[in-house]
């Protein structure tokens, strides 16, 4: 009888230094200055992300002001009318001429009957009295809660407001730093060879057959991923024709209905982090600290990605700077 094999976990996804392709040493400048040009575009995008985050803060905490400031004016006039009913019982200490008591209305009635009735008439108004007297210090806590939420959300909205304003200040130096990254690029563009004008449009090999992942939004946005193969890097791209690497992600998953952050970044902390051993076709493979490239795994080891500018949708081995995964579908 044959002996039962044990069973032997997936292979481990082998990561690769990305290979020059056997391009020239201006082909290898040129790729290291376009990688440090994708940092500063998806740096950008990130301040931006952050930026729209910081103005829904902002924009909550003013619709917060108003309806701060609206509770407290209804308050302050509950307040004002409760106190005229609350002076009334003050100043009434006297009904004509008798002190508003049951004594009085003992010593002052003619009959058991008169007395009932005074005493009750007494019995409601202390109960108005007491009803006027609740209502005013209800009134009187709803402006002081009015208040207090008043000057949180300006608290709030003084903080977002700052925030925004730093974030748009730090998205012009971001720009300014992709130009610069951009215009080091076009100078390094003339000492290239019609071979390394070549090679930067490999696609990586044909799409392996069969793949597809497990899952029918993953595999869908999987297959709208391979669907671009050859397509031009762009920074700030989102498609239909052009894409830079989170612009990929985010395209593809939107053809599989499934809405993703802009940024590399924020897609780096959206979904399920994965364990590398764990990986399947569809899920986001994640490249720098901080993260800044995205690919979407394939299998066997590689990922389809956009690498960066002068280069083209691609299929490519997992990389070095590999720093994480994840499970959006």
């Amino acid at each position: 009888m044959a002996q039962p094999t044990a069973a032997t976990a997936a292979p481990l996804p082998a990561l690769q230094t990305p290979p020059d392709s056997g391009g020239s040493s201006a082909l290898a400048k040129y790729r290291d200055l376009a990688a440090q040009a994708e940092k500063a575009n998806e740096d950008l995008l990130k301040a931006q992300d952050d930026l729209k985050a910081k103005q829904k803060d902002l924009d909550k905490a003013n619709g917060d002001v108003d309806t701060a400031h609206s509770q407290s004016d209804a308050a302050a006039a509950d307040e004002a009318k409760y106190k005229v009913d609350v002076d009334k019982f003050a100043g009434a200490s006297f009904l004509s001429g008798v002190q508003m008591n049951k004594l009085s209305a003992l010593l002052a009635g003619s009959s058991t009957q008169e007395f009932l009735d005074r005493s009750a008439a007494l019995d409601q108004i202390a109960a108005e009295k007491d009803a006027a007297l609740q209502k005013l210090a209800g009134a009187v806590q709803q402006a002081k809660d009015a208040e207090n939420l008043a000057s949180d959300a300006a608290e709030r909205a003084t903080t977002a407001r700052d925030g925004a304003k730093k974030l748009t200040d730090d998205i012009t130096a971001k720009k300014k730093k992709l130009n610069d990254q951009i215009d080091q690029l076009k100078k390094t563009e003339p000492s290239l060879s019609a071979l390394d004008r070549s090679l930067r449009g490999d696609t990586g090999g044909e799409v392996p057959s069969n793949i597809h992942a497990p899952g029918p939004a993953a595999d869908a946005a999987l297959q709208a991923a391979l669907s671009k193969l050859g397509s031009p890097y762009e920074w700030g791209a989102t498609g239909p024709s052009q894409f830079d690497c989170s612009g990929l992600m985010k395209w593809a998953y939107e053809k599989a209905g499934v809405s993703l952050p802009r940024s590399s970044s924020a897609q780096s902390t959206f979904g399920t982090p994965v364990q590398r051993s764990q990986l399947q076709p569809g899920d986001l493979v994640f490249y720098y600290s901080p993260v800044s490239h995205v690919g979407m795994y394939i299998g066997n080891g590689k990922m389809v990605h956009a690498p960066t500018t002068g280069d083209v949708v691609k299929i490519s081995p997992l990389q070095s700077q590999y720093v994480g995964a994840r499970r959006v579908a």
